[in-house]
């Protein structure tokens, strides 16, 4: 009887065993499984967020781009201005220079005159 027993007990545990083991293995492909899920979310996030960066760069870059093409064009429009000035002032001088070449001359004729006339 005491044989029984112990064979009874001996099987008893062996079933523990077994189902402990069958446990542990079906608990760790579960912590696996997490893991794994958990990484490629991580994988997934760092992609995403390395795909906003990029992107928000490219813009920006586009956003300088045009902007330097507006300061092309101001700069182009600013010297156009310019040279339109220079070309004004420098009409206006030779308008005034003779404007004054007639008057000297005219000033003269009439001293000249004067003089004969005395």
């Amino acid at each position: 009887m005491k044989l029984v027993l112990a064979a009874a007990s001996i099987l008893a545990l062996t079933a523990c065993t077994v189902n402990v083991d069958n446990q542990t293995a079906a608990d760790a492909n579960a912590a696996a499984a997490d893991l794994s899920a958990t990484t490629q979310n991580a994988v997934d996030d760092v992609d995403a967020a390395t795909d906003s960066a990029i992107g928000a760069a490219e813009n920006t870059a586009d956003r300088a781009g045009a902007a330097l093409g507006d300061v092309d064009t101001a700069v182009d429009r600013a010297g156009d201005g310019l040279e339109n000035a220079a070309d004004s002032a420098g009409a206006a001088i030779s308008n005034t220079a003779g404007g004054a070449r007639r008057a000297a001359g005219e000033g003269l004729r009439e001293t000249g005159e004067a003089l004969e006339n005395k």
